[in-house]
């Protein structure tokens, strides 16, 4: 097909790829606004060694991932939920919890979802004291030179996790278009075969139309 042809196509159907886009996008607006709004709270435990020494280092850090993977038991989700009065099983609080540890910069990271941004903020500061606690606990059964602590770095902050109602809206604009394109070109397959037109028969052929017989029109009393 030449361009000219295409150019056509989008002139006769080109409302067909547009309705579609709004449809879609519109449909991803209203998804987006009844969605319950998901808010993601991100707080750091800083790691630090007594001394600077490079067996603690290494000691820690291998220690680092058993931190974390003792601060996300069911046990401290328990103290938590304990601490701050919450209505929820220890496993429901797990699993809207992240806890990791990075090694290269001494940290355990501590992410928090929930409906609300403020709670989300609430329970990931209390797990971060948790871990804090339960440091100084270890580290006064410890010479002092072996102590390793742990440092609340900041105050957490939350954001909007989802719905991402502009990332949402664009992919559903997209996803209509493409919808609507591939509804033009199948119908336009599908009529591929008719013509409209006397000159398109000329156009096809390269034959000279000598005449052309026009459509019997039936009377409103004839049976």
């Amino acid at each position: 097909m030449k361009i000219q042809e295409y150019i056509e196509i989008l002139r006769r159907r080109g409302w067909i790829i547009l309705v579609a886009a709004v449809v879609t996008a519109i449909s991803a607006l209203a998804f987006s606004r009844l969605t319950t709004p998901i808010y993601r709270s991100s707080m750091e435990v800083s790691i630090q060694l007594a001394r600077p020494d490079l067996s603690l280092t290494q000691s820690a850090k291998q220690l680092l991932r058993s931190y974390a993977h003792l601060m996300w038991s069911e046990q401290r989700a328990s103290r938590v939920i304990e601490e701050l009065g919450l209505y929820m099983e220890p496993g429901v609080l797990k699993d809207n919890t992240t806890i990791v540890a990075d090694d290269s910069i001494m940290v355990i990271k501590i992410d928090v979802d929930n409906t609300d941004g403020d709670m989300a903020n609430d329970i990931a500061y209390t797990w971060a004291q948790l871990l804090v606690q339960w440091r100084d606990d270890q580290n006064n059964r410890q010479d002092r030179e072996d102590r390793v602590f742990a440092e609340i770095i900041d105050r957490p902050s939350y954001r909007l996790l989802r719905p991402r109602t502009t990332v949402n809206v664009a992919a559903g604009a997209l996803l209509g278009l493409v919808l609507g394109i591939l509804v033009v070109f199948a119908l336009e397959w599908l009529e591929a075969g008719v013509i409209r037109e006397p000159n398109a028969i000329e156009a096809d052929t390269g034959l000279t139309l000598l005449a052309v017989i026009p459509p019997v029109q039936r009377s409103s009393g004839s049976q």
